[in-house]
């Protein structure tokens, strides 16, 4: 028995760990056992390493460094939280995984794509998501949206960049889902909470039928 895997993507303020909240809450009433995680982050020592990365205490030793340290954090978060939830056959909703890497520090850090490829194998093996959501809406927006769950806070490494840097994630993301379409689906996010949320529900009936999810060990006492 094995569990399912579910990955949300998209720029800042696109809505993903909202909807990763709802899509648990939806398949716990499906008595479905769920892990809500995200990246980086989800285990103890990525945790450490998440304030390292979003403070952009590493942003002047460059993308390479970066790299290496988000890869570090996920090695961590799959071994620690996500492989394990997946053996018990729980489903796992990540907020952010590989494709967040790819994108910034592969197509906007420029980092070579094969250290890039190198390090997931290293650090996720198999454990690839089966579902990822590309969460799409201008940076414009999405920026905004940020600013505002803020709410006069500190503007992390990444929201802190110039809008043309937000316009090519967009875009980059939207070349992830075009190229690997059998994985990924691009959502509209530039609408209410509720409609993207019924949009997820859909896609995730139609690819992984949840319904006729066998029991978690979890559920099973075990």
């Amino acid at each position: 028995m094995h569990g399912r895997f579910i990955t949300l993507e998209g720029g800042e303020g696109s809505g993903k760990s909202t909807q990763a909240e709802r899509l648990a809450a939806r398949l716990r009433a499906l008595a479905i056992s769920v892990v809500v995680t995200r990246e980086p982050g989800g285990s103890a020592g990525a945790d450490i390493m998440r304030h390292v990365l979003l403070s952009g205490a590493a942003k002047p030793l460059g993308p390479v460094a970066e790299t290496l340290l988000f890869a570090a954090a996920r090695d961590d978060h799959v071994r620690a939280t996500i492989a394990p939830a997946l053996a018990q056959g729980r489903w796992v909703v990540c907020d952010r995984f590989i494709d967040s890497t790819r994108v910034y520090q592969g197509t906007l850090g420029e980092v070579d794509p094969r250290l890039i490829r190198a390090l997931e194998r290293l650090t996720i093996a198999s454990t690839m998501p089966e579902l990822t959501f590309v969460l799409d809406l201008p940076p414009e927006i999405g920026l905004a949206r940020a600013a505002r769950r803020r709410a006069g806070a500190r503007a992390d490494r990444f929201e802190t960049e110039a809008i043309e840097f937000h316009t090519r994630l967009r875009q980059a993301y939207r070349d992830i889902a075009a190229a690997e379409p059998q994985r990924c689906v691009l959502i509209d996010a530039d609408r209410s909470a509720d409609a993207v949320a019924d949009d997820i529900w859909s896609v995730v009936n139609a690819r992984l039928d949840p319904a006729s999810a066998p029991l978690s060990l979890e559920d099973l006492g075990a």
